[in-house]
């Protein structure tokens, strides 16, 4: 299993997903596909399928295109407003891609529509997973849709929870500005410090892992005592909230 991020857009990352055995690719969230065909055809192989991670047309408004073009496409998401949508997906919905194994989580929170996508290669125990604007590196979605609850259990009953080496690849490169909005929260954090350090220099700071995210994101670090004090809040879902408004006017 590889994966090979592409820039789109200003900020936005769309993923090729490569199963090298089966000799297919998917694409999670392919809005410029004038960008993403190119990489698709350099390996060589068939694609076979669009994982989309949510309905905003910076993340699935190159759906309409590529069904044009490739009308056997199979084009996953989790709601009726995916562009060219042919099978929606459920909670914890399971499928196999080649010889990957793909699970579904609802991440509320950012939109109703969010679906992360968690990729296993069962032989090698390789894991990735897409979060589009649910998690980001060091930070997280606007609540567009959702509520403080919701993104909690997005981000720190179901994405925590996930296997800690599992490779993270979000929907926008925003790492700078949110590691530069966690030291104001969370400054003595000394493996936050270090990743700010380290993603300064850094086009494209994807993956991340749920390891690092869980040492370094102010909002997965909701139950620690620095976040708690800076929020003034104890309870988790309050401090997410508190911290989320906070980014929101930083």
């Amino acid at each position: 299993m590889k994966v090979i991020p592409v820039p789109c857009l200003s900020d936005n990352y769309a993923y090729v997903l490569i199963d090298d055995q089966a000799r297919q690719v998917a694409i999670v969230d392919p809005v410029e596909p004038q960008k993403v065909l190119p990489v698709v055809e350099q390996t060589g192989m068939k694609l076979k399928a669009i994982l989309t991670t949510h309905h905003h047309a910076d993340h699935a408004g190159g759906n309409a295109q590529l069904a044009s073009v490739l009308p056997e496409l199979e084009i996953y998401g989790g709601d009726k407003r995916i562009p060219h949508m042919t099978k929606q997906l459920n909670d914890e919905d399971e499928f196999m891609f080649g010889t990957l194994s793909i699970r579904a989580i609802k991440t509320l929170g950012h939109t109703t529509s969010s679906i992360s996508y968690f990729v296993q290669d069962k032989q090698s125990g390789e894991a990735v997973a897409f979060t589009g604007d649910t998690l980001f590196v060091g930070g997280c979605g606007r609540l567009f849709e959702g509520t403080p609850q919701e993104m909690h259990t997005s981000l720190n009953l179901k994405l925590a929870r996930l296997p800690k080496d599992t490779r993270v690849y979000a929907g926008h490169e925003y790492t700078r500005a949110n590691l530069k909005f966690a030291l104001t929260v969370d400054g003595s954090n000394q493996a936050l410090k270090a990743k700010a350090e380290r993603c300064a220099t850094q086009q494209c700071t994807m993956p991340s892992t749920i390891a690092e995210e869980l040492e370094t994101n102010p909002f997965m670090r909701v139950d620690q005592p620095a976040l708690q004090k800076a929020t003034g809040q104890t309870d988790p879902v309050q401090v997410l909230a508190a911290v989320r408004k906070m980014k929101d006017n930083f």
